[in-house]
């Protein structure tokens, strides 16, 4: 009979990859909160939330965490050209998860051709904006087979996160 593990009992892999994601006016403290538990537990170094969003100290950000924003380098900006900027001149690949009419499959990437990988995400109404969206060395998608067109943020942000570190 299988035994579920506890937390403590869990020893993950870790990952070859430098991660950083890049959060564009994440609006809900859930998100933002889990935004870093799912970053962390893929193995992110760091998290750089883009404009108004919502700080660590709110009582639902923190809840969602579980304490991963102590395990992640987590920074607020303001001017995406400043960090896109510093993050091409630090060579890493830029992409950025959004639907587009020239978008690609996330399953058909080749994600070995880089180990520094900026993932972009978008707010939950709008996406990425255009201005960031064009500074993108990549724009991937996933395929859905519902009618929706597209899921939460998070949820998205999981499976790209699982396909660059498969």
């Amino acid at each position: 009979m299988p035994v579920q593990l506890t937390h403590t009992e869990v020893t993950n892999t870790k990952t070859n990859k430098e991660l950083i994601v890049v959060a564009e006016e994440i609006r809900s403290p859930d998100n933002v909160g889990m935004i870093l538990r799912v970053s962390e537990a893929f193995g992110c170094k760091k998290v750089i939330f883009l404009g108004d969003t919502a700080n660590l100290e709110n009582r639902r950000v923190k809840r969602t965490a579980r304490s991963a924003d102590k395990e992640l380098e987590v920074i607020f900006n303001q001017d995406s050209n400043q960090v896109i900027s510093h993050l091409k001149e630090e060579n890493f690949k830029l992409i950025g998860l959004e639907i587009t009419d020239d978008s690609q499959p996330l399953k058909d990437f080749d994600f070995s051709i880089t180990n520094k990988i900026a993932i972009f995400i978008g707010n939950e109404r709008n996406g990425i904006d255009f201005p960031i969206l064009k500074e993108m060395d990549s724009i991937l998608h996933f395929d859905l087979f519902g009618k929706n067109s597209s899921i939460n943020v998070v949820n998205a942000l999981s499976v790209a996160l699982y396909e660059i570190t498969r």
